[in-house]
């Protein structure tokens, strides 16, 4: 349950600080004394989308934090267990919005995004507001408020879960079933192609080798004769060869030594290049030897490139990319080849996700049914105490006229018949807007008791009513107090009289500046106030006697 609400420069709220209990809470105050105020800051902290503009005139920044028991609460524990975010039964929704706009979420002091805080705040905290019986003019809306009263909303979020994987399914296979005539011809083209790249049998570098072995075989000719006509120069010609040329210098040069010994470097480098001119003609040599013409081997290997690079043409690739295009196209038809015992797979595969989709649906429909019936008769019990007497209300199941859906077999619609004798219509078609005021009222107080979140707020959901039948809603909330906490805005006393606690909301102005301030009121105090909520420019001494019956009789019960 909520247990302390720190305020800090939110609109007219300067600091403000309050403990809250267990049971019914009641606030009130003089219109625009900021009742709202306190609703919509605690909104905030429950994920709801900030705005700079809530931030107090000359503040640069609003904070908000609100402090939760939930040693009570398992499956809050486990959430928070779930992000390393428990705290010894405690959780702590922090808000702060600044003067640019932006806003930052905490829970248990851990920054956190807004979606986590609207997340956990669900399961903590319903709001029930004075419009909500806009919303509930939506199926969507109805059928959730029936499946949350039946206790069933794991089930239906595990039938639509149900419900898109089997779709999904369905997708796939509709979708391989269609394009079965152009993957018959995908396959075929590809596994010709495949036996085509197989056949050719391309290895990796081959073609570099093969682009070598052809130039130097095209142009063994010129090699030839560059060998022989090399060797000639170095070494066998008679009068002019380098290596006789070097002999001849080396032997001038050696006699000289005699003289300067400096010379001897030159005449060691003179005998090395004689030795190395004597090798690379005997290597030229042996080089020109083994060149030979081969017009065959030439042939055969222009026909393996020309067979290359006509294959890489035909499949507009480079030659070197032909091998990784062969394990592409062979992948491709791998999957063509088992999309047929895919489709065979899938239809067994559908049906099982079909008959489950149906389980689920069918015991969704069956506690939807039993928890129809108990609605209607609640509600229906509630509106006579509402002041709608001989009103009926009741909960139509309809079968799906396009069938199966995410949310079960049927659409829910609820009825309404305000009055003795008339027919049940359509909750959206109930002609007075009091009257659909009064059984929105009903159904939220009803459905709020069935679910399991520990606090719930009613913000002014008495507009329109008075007298009796405002002290029958006070009672009806007063009783929901005795299990949960409950929060509750009004104007009418008679409700106000039926509060656990109460709390008094007044705007405070030094001339310069407006500040709300909410104080706990008990005793003498709270016969003041609700004789105030009783109306009237004066408060006499029968109006306080009055407050005081209304009090006491809450107290009696």
């Amino acid at each position: 349950m909520l247990k302390h609400l720190h305020i800090r420069n939110f609109a007219i709220v300067e600091s403000l600080e309050l403990d809250f209990q267990q049971g019914m809470s009641v606030l009130s105050g003089e219109t625009g004394a900021g009742k709202s105020i306190l609703l919509d800051a605690l909104g905030l902290t429950l994920g709801d989308r900030a705005d700079s503009n809530v931030i107090r005139p000359g503040a640069e920044r609003a904070e908000i934090s609100a402090s939760f028991d939930v040693t009570a609460l398992p499956a809050v524990t486990a959430w928070l267990g779930e992000r390393e975010l428990e705290m010894d039964g405690e959780c702590i929704l922090r808000r702060s919005i600044g003067t640019d706009g932006r806003s930052r979420g905490y829970i248990n002091g851990q920054p956190s995004p807004v979606q986590a805080l609207k997340e956990l705040g669900e399961q903590l905290v319903d709001i029930h507001g004075q419009h909500a019986h806009q919303s509930l003019l939506k199926r969507d809306v109805q059928r959730q408020l029936l499946d949350a009263f039946a206790g069933q909303l794991p089930l239906a979020k595990q039938t639509a879960s149900a419900f898109r994987r089997w779709q999904q399914l369905r997708q796939e296979f509709d979708e391989l079933s269609r394009v079965s005539a152009e993957r018959d011809a995908r396959q075929d083209l590809l596994r010709y192609q495949v036996d085509e790249l197989k056949a050719l049998k391309l290895k990796t570098g081959e073609l570099e080798e093969l682009d070598h072995e052809q130039h130097r075989l095209a142009n063994v000719n010129r090699l030839l004769e560059g060998a022989q006509s090399a060797v000639t120069r170095l070494y066998e010609g008679e009068q002019h060869s380098a290596a006789s040329l070097l002999e001849l210098t080396l032997g001038e040069l050696q006699p000289l030594l005699a003289f300067d010994s400096a010379l001897g470097s030159c005449c060691e480098m003179l005998e090395s290049a004689v030795i190395q001119v004597k090798e690379a003609s005997t290597e030229l040599r042996h080089y020109a030897d083994s060149l030979e013409l081969d017009p065959e081997q030439l042939a055969q290997v222009e026909q393996r490139l020309t067979a290359i690079h006509d294959l890489a043409r035909k499949h507009r690739v480079e030659p070197a990319a032909l091998p990784a295009l062969q394990e592409q196209l062979q992948q491709e038809l791998e999957q063509l080849d088992n999309a047929g015992s895919r489709l065979q797979g899938m239809q067994s595969e559908i049906e099982q996700l079909r008959a489950e989709y149906e389980k689920l649906a069918g015991k969704l429909r069956k506690g939807r049914q039993a928890a129809a019936k108990k609605l209607a008769e609640a509600v229906s019990a509630n509106m006579q105490e509402l002041g709608m007497s001989g009103g009926h209300f009741d909960v139509f199941l309809q079968p799906l006229e396009k069938g199966p859906s995410a949310n079960g077999l049927e659409g829910v619609e609820l009825q309404v018949s305000a009055n003795p004798g008339q027919p049940l219509r359509p909750l959206g078609k109930v002609a007075s807007g009091g009257e659909l005021s009064r059984i929105s009222l009903a159904i939220q107080v009803i459905t709020a008791g069935q679910e399991g979140i520990p606090t719930l707020i009613f913000d002014e959901v008495d507009v329109g009513v008075g007298g009796g039948v405002a002290e029958m809603v006070g009672r009806q909330l007063r009783r929901l107090g005795e299990n949960r906490q409950v929060l509750c805005v009004t104007h009418q006393p008679q409700v106000a009289a039926q509060g656990h606690h109460h709390f008094r909301i007044s705007k405070q102005s030094n001339g310069a500046q407006t500040r709300t301030e909410v104080h706990p009121i008990e005793a003498e105090v709270r016969v003041e106030e609700v004789a105030r909520m009783s109306g009237g420019v004066k408060i006499t001494e029968q109006t306080l006697e009055h407050a005081r019956e209304l009090i006491a009789q809450a107290s009696r019960g």
